[in-house]
């Protein structure tokens, strides 16, 4: 059996448009020889459709679409197309859904067992789990159709409120009805080493059951989340014939014999189990979810201040990447604390990118508040203070968002997780904008990133020298720097990975480092969750990002010891 695997980028909500990708795959498919075409988990809808679900004809639209399409594609290639449905289901329910099509109609349908309720996934909210799992019959073969979560049952980490009588493992149930190969239909979003763990867990299951397995990803951003694809096929002897190119619309066609232990691509994919450097990864998830998050949003361009310092640069570089140069507006802004290599870094920065970019100074408008009655008389008890330097910040966020509301453009926030998780940042000022394009990236990897860009991607400077060597500092005030508030990245990054990756205990992580620096980044962990509240989307990318992934209260009290 020739398997086509096609690796589509699907835009939430549009099922017509997402529906002629799937058909584009399938005539590819037909006109390739493959006898299938698989597609990624709700390909239909595009993941995750969340509340869409629940607005009225919604998921009857999708039940139509497949229908439509079943009698759109060739009747002599299969079909395996993820999508919500309510074929099959009681009144009022939802299945998160896989059909086969074939010969102009749909022929089958199975919905997925485990739904996840962890993390950023809240599936239970939304769909009714399979009773059981059970092969689908197709050219001879039993195909052991099962859809994402279906192949994690046991893995660390995963929860799915089961009944004791109810927890199965549906890939079992699969073999010990007869299948012959697994086929998982696939919407995982991308983390920090989860395509490693997705190649770990699909070779257990192979040295489990001896049986092949496809693993077909759907690729993209959609809001928050992006989608690594990586798209996978082993032989039954667990060696890796087809891996689909990460981050990126992929298709190969694999020939899959299990009578004779036959599996192989047939079209090239890319170098198999290639270990990429973390850098390349983190940049290509940012680079993938900002393009997609533009584009779907119906933008074109994007604006943001920049301050000559390293997150401003790393955020520009990538947004050039994901739209181009001639697409990114860049704003110096600076003050009279601002120092003139700072100016002369975004310049540089600029020219490197070949991007649009103007020096606005913001001396005129800070000098203009001191002059205000009750600004003025707050501002001058305190010269230099926390209200100041919060008020540089805001008139810069208010100058990128005037040039974003003037021409349409998405102004970008470019603040890191490390200053977001201890509140080193402004609500309103430097927090301002539609997008925030490095709220899941440890200070540690802003510096690794662009290490990467210069040295590796473009093996030139791009992002200035002196943005990468001198002393992070938001220059709000006269000779600030960074660490005289923050400990030392190093360190506030592992702690920060201790409380927020691990939710390990003051007590426990003071074992590493000064308990009473763990106390004070722990207090501002928790203090500061009304900040994050009000930030603007960013692209998770660790196992706990702030926002959906991470559910902390605002108003709490509780004692870290």
């Amino acid at each position: 059996m020739k398997i086509a695997i096609a690796q589509l980028n699907p835009t939430v909500g549009d099922v017509a448009g997402n529906c002629d990708l799937i058909a584009s795959a399938a005539n590819r498919a037909h006109e390739a020889g493959a006898d299938l075409a698989v597609v990624s988990e709700l390909a239909v809808s595009g993941y995750p459709p969340k509340d869409l679900l629940l607005r009225e004809g919604f998921v009857e639209a999708c039940d139509r679409a497949v229908t439509a399409l079943a009698a759109t594609i060739s009747p002599h290639v299969g079909l395996l197309i993820g999508h919500p449905s309510r074929r099959g289901l009681p009144a009022g329910s939802i299945g998160n859904a896989a059909s086969l099509l074939l010969g102009g109609k749909v022929q089958t349908t199975l919905h997925k067992c485990l739904l996840p309720n962890y993390d950023v996934f809240d599936e239970r909210r939304y769909f009714l789990p399979a009773a059981s799992a059970a092969p689908v019959e197709f050219g001879g073969l039993k195909l052991g159709v099962h859809i994402c979560e279906d192949a994690w049952f046991g893995e660390p980490g995963t929860a799915y409120h089961l009944k004791p009588e109810q927890r199965r493992d549906p890939l079992d149930e699969l073999a010990a009805a007869g299948a012959n190969l697994f086929i998982n239909l696939s919407a995982s979003p991308f983390e920090i080493d989860k395509p490693h763990r997705r190649t770990q867990l699909v070779e257990r299951h192979i040295r489990r059951h001896k049986l092949p397995f496809v693993f077909v990803n759907q690729v993209g951003g959609n809001d928050d989340l992006v989608f690594d694809g990586n798209s996978l096929v082993f032989d039954a002897q667990g060696r890796e014939v087809a891996h689909l190119t990460p981050f990126a619309s992929d298709f190969a066609i694999c020939e899959i014999d299990p009578a004779v232990s036959l599996t192989r691509a047939i079209t090239p994919t890319p170098a198999l189990a290639v270990s990429r450097p973390r850098p390349a990864d983190l940049l290509d998830a940012l680079v993938l979810g900002l393009r997609d998050y533009v584009r779907k949003s119906g933008f074109h361009d994007c604006v943001l201040g920049l301050s000559g310092g390293i997150d401003s640069a790393l955020a520009c570089c990538i947004a050039a990447a994901a739209i181009g140069p001639e697409h990114v507006h860049g704003l110096a802004l600076p003050s009279r604390y601002s120092s003139e290599h700072s100016v002369a870094d975004a310049q540089k920065l600029a020219k490197a990118l070949g991007i649009d970019f103007e020096i606005v100074p913001i001396d005129a408008i800070h000098a203009a508040y001191e002059a205000t009655r009750v600004a003025g008389a707050d501002l001058a008890s305190q010269p230099g203070g926390l209200a100041d330097q919060n008020l540089q910040a805001r008139i810069r966020g208010a100058l990128v968002m005037i040039r974003s509301n003037r021409h349409g453009w998405l102004a970008l926030a470019t603040g890191n997780k490390s200053e977001l998780a201890v509140g080193y940042c402004t609500l309103y000022g430097d927090m301002a904008g539609g997008f925030a394009v490095l709220a899941d990236v440890y200070k540690r990897d802003v510096y690794a990133v662009a290490r990467y860009i210069n040295d590796e991607r473009d093996r030139r400077e791009v992002i200035p020298e002196g943005s990468l060597t001198k002393p992070p500092s938001a220059e709000l005030a006269p000779n600030q720097f960074d660490q005289d508030t923050l400990p030392p990245y190093a360190v506030l990054d592992a702690i920060l990975e201790g409380l927020i990756e691990r939710e390990m205990s003051v007590a426990t992580l003071s074992r590493q480092f000064p308990a009473e620096t763990v106390r004070w980044v722990a207090g501002r962990l928790d203090r500061n969750e009304f900040k994050r509240r009000q930030m603007p989307p960013g692209i998770k990318l660790s196992t706990r990002a702030f926002g959906s992934g991470r559910r902390m209260p605002m108003a709490a009290k509780f004692n870290w010891e």
